[in-house]
């Protein structure tokens, strides 16, 4: 869902780490400069965790641009604002009905590619080249993009593990964002290298979704006060900030509920909704997404 403007995020939402710290406003090119595009996966949390959840094909992408006029590198990329646990689960704050979610997610863009950061447990490979004029029309999609697609998306729901099956929900995540980007460039002409291009995706397996309503209609003065309780119930035991007891307690009771009673309560678009979980419950995939096939109608490199 796309929405008319930004709001303003909640001074209750922290991240550990900085968003975007050295971020900066995309340059205007000079319309016969030369730009390499570049594609960039990483691990997630690769500085502070290394190849770990690399070997999970727990993946980060990104889009780097080289200018061959100034000879300056750049990356852009989407992610959370405050971090992936705040995006997947929200937080039960004392005093509120309605659970409180900090799960804004937002592009940024920084002069420098950190070669090492991407090569050493990922990939740093060019996919395409691009003009000048290209890349300017490229910078006021990214505007439009980043202030209209705002909010982080961790789970892609979908009927069973069968290709062609059903998908009820979609994740909107680093991934889409770099593949919007690249059918974007296509659109506007670019031609991209034939290389094999693999994407993360973190897939719920469920019946038909069930509509639950907003949050006024559940946790609002005239709301469904039983199902209220059992959303708060259920996000419960995701709760940050525990003790190692704690952990394998909770661990158990979402174990109980997701898999033993099928339940899982997600909210998407700020709209919840009731999934009757089905085997294998839950997998992490890294699925193969090609390159995109360059517009017939474009502006030409």
């Amino acid at each position: 869902r796309r929405f008319d403007y930004r709001p303003k995020t909640d001074p209750y939402c922290q991240a550990r780490y900085t968003f975007c710290p050295t971020g900066s406003a995309i340059p205007a090119a000079k319309e016969d400069d030369v730009i390499e595009v570049y594609r960039l996966q990483t691990p997630v949390w690769e500085f502070k965790y290394g190849d770990l959840l690399g070997h999970l094909k727990i993946m980060h992408d990104a889009v780097g641009f080289k200018s061959s006029l100034t000879g300056k590198n750049y990356t852009m990329e989407w992610y959370e604002l405050f971090q992936l646990g705040n995006c997947t689960f929200p937080h039960l704050r004392p005093g509120m009905d309605a659970p409180f979610w900090c799960n804004q997610g937002a592009a940024c863009f920084y002069e420098g590619i950190d070669d090492a950061h991407w090569k050493e447990n990922g990939t740093l490979v060019l996919v395409t080249t691009i003009s000048g004029t290209m890349f300017n029309e490229m910078a006021k999609w990214v505007k439009q993009d980043n202030e209209t697609g705002i909010y982080y998306e961790t789970w892609k729901v979908q009927a069973s593990p069968a290709k062609q099956s059903t998908v009820w929900f979609d994740s909107y995540e680093c991934s889409k964002f770099i593949l919007r980007t690249f059918q974007k460039l296509a659109d506007l002409g670019a031609v991209f290298r034939k290389i094999q291009t693999n994407y993360t995706s973190i897939i719920l397996f469920s019946g038909e979704p069930i509509y639950l309503g907003n949050e006024t209609s559940i946790f609002g003065p005239l709301g469904n006060k039983t199902l209220a309780a059992a959303i708060r119930d259920f996000y419960y035991p995701f709760k940050p900030y525990r003790t190692v007891g704690e952990f394998f307690l909770d661990l158990l009771k979402i174990i109980d509920r997701v898999i033993l009673k099928r339940q899982f309560y997600l909210f998407y678009n700020l709209e919840y909704w009731f999934l009757p979980m089905k085997f294998p419950y839950l997998k992490i995939v890294y699925e193969e997404v090609p390159l995109p096939i360059r517009s017939k109608t474009s502006f030409g490199v």
